[in-house]
């Protein structure tokens, strides 16, 4: 006879089988630490700084949305706000396109890999590092700041300033201010009488290469001879509006014979001050012209006001762009090679390969190197901090940076600076949402 069938196995009444039931406790087991840690470490200062904003700098009173409303209307905070959004569009896009011409140009020499490796390693430096290095970079005394003295060595190329700055006629001397930052001669002055034309106000040491001890012109007949000269005497001593014997020429001073408003004569001084005029200048007044006393140019106050946003991005571009080579170069050694020699085949410049083949394969690429700087750049605090000098940090202040002095400040407001944190969370948000549609849309490729 056949076997009675046993007795069919009964399932749950949920449908779950004791062992999937099992399995999922054990994997439950092993998230919780990361859920506790994940709700400790995120969840809870998330919603404490929800709840915190609702209150009063003591925390003692509810104030509803009145620190939302401060965010709108606090002059330092909407100067925070307007900078994180130049930081937004300019920092990312910015390092982004240097990312992908250093990548496409890399593949094409030979020393690319270190190249690659220069750019690069400026991300294994810290904010805080990186930070300093700009504020001497940026520094405005050019024997001191990198990009000032390349600023300055590039105008003076072309614009020399002069080696007299500072000088200026003395007491009872017989030059008069003309404007301009120029000087006359009280009088015309005559042919085959000596002129004296005494300055101030010129260290020794900062005299011209060559400079010599000043001598005395001598009288030639039909001509304009004269000094112009350091008119002080070191130690002490001396006769004012005479040459001495321990006084310096003005070598390279240029002088001009003015009459009726025109320029009719015109020379520089020898290396002892001396100098000679031909016989148009008799009757003529003597004008040493305003380039002789050009201040010397002291470059661009880059850490100023109006420049001190811009310098700053500069700083992390420098940092974030090997991050943005690296990314896309490996998105760039996996485009199929056929296709761009099928494009030069067919006729296309190298422009156009670039831009109609190169680019659009690298959109999720660019997409990704993109977003991560976005999120980066709102959250930038510590180049900011470093780099801008306390004068002027509130022309660069980022909502980051405001976070931080709103609620750790010699005037904390703890309420005020949980706004900020809100936020900037929901300015964050959007675009984290953004990259996470992305990935899923990738994954479901």
């Amino acid at each position: 006879m056949p076997a009675e069938p046993g007795p069919a196995k009964r399932r749950p009444a949920s449908g779950i089988s004791a062992e999937a039931r099992r399995r999922r406790l054990i994997a439950a087991a092993f998230l919780l630490p990361a859920l506790v840690l994940l709700g400790a470490l995120v969840v809870h200062p998330i919603g404490y700084s929800l709840y915190r904003s609702f209150f009063d700098r003591s925390g003692s009173t509810f104030v509803g949305g009145d620190n939302y409303r401060e965010l709108l209307s606090d002059d330092t905070i909407r100067t925070a706000l307007k900078n994180t959004a130049l930081w937004v569009v300019l920092a990312p896009v910015t390092a982004t396109a240097l990312g992908l011409i250093f990548a496409v140009l890399t593949e094409r020499v030979r020393w690319g890999t270190a190249f690659k490796l220069l750019v690069f390693m400026p991300m294994a430096i810290s904010m805080l590092a990186a930070g300093i290095i700009f504020r001497l970079v940026y520094d405005h005394d050019p024997d001191r700041g990198v990009a000032n003295a390349v600023w300055v060595g590039v105008h003076d190329t072309f614009a020399e300033s002069s080696a007299f700055p500072k000088a200026r006629p003395g007491r009872d001397s017989p030059l008069a201010d003309a404007g301009g930052g120029a000087f006359t001669t009280r009088d015309p002055v005559r042919a085959g009488t000596p002129v004296l034309l005494p300055l101030v106000g010129v260290a020794p040491e900062a005299l011209p290469d060559g400079t010599r001890t000043a001598g005395t012109a001598g009288a030639e007949p039909g001509k304009v001879t004269g000094t112009v000269w350091q008119d002080f005497t070191r130690g002490g001593g001396g006769s004012s509006n005479a040459v001495d014997p321990t006084e310096q020429g003005f070598a390279g001073m240029r002088i001009e014979a003015v009459k009726d408003g025109k320029v009719v004569d015109a020379t520089t001084a020898r290396s002892d001050g001396t100098f000679t005029l031909s016989g148009k200048a008799d009757g003529a007044l003597l004008r040493l012209p305003a380039a002789n006393f050009r201040e010397a140019y002291s470059g661009v106050e880059w850490l100023g006001p109006s420049l001190v946003t811009p310098a700053v991005i500069g700083a992390y571009v420098w940092m974030w762009a090997g991050f943005a080579m690296v990314l896309i170069g490996a998105g760039l050694a996996a485009v199929p090679r056929e296709l761009l020699e099928a494009a030069r085949v067919d006729g296309a410049n190298e422009w156009q390969v670039f831009r109609r083949i190169t680019v659009p394969l690298l959109g999720p690429v660019l997409a990704v190197v993109l977003v991560t700087l976005v999120i980066n750049v709102m959250k930038i605090f510590d180049l900011v901090f470093v780099i801008a000098p306390g004068a002027v940090q509130d022309d660069a202040n980022v909502l980051a940076l405001q976070l931080y002095r709103t609620s750790f400040g010699t005037d904390a407001h703890p309420g005020l600076g949980s706004a900020i944190a809100v936020l900037l969370l929901v300015l964050v948000v959007p675009v984290m949402l953004v990259n996470i549609r992305r990935l899923r849309k990738e994954g479901s490729r």
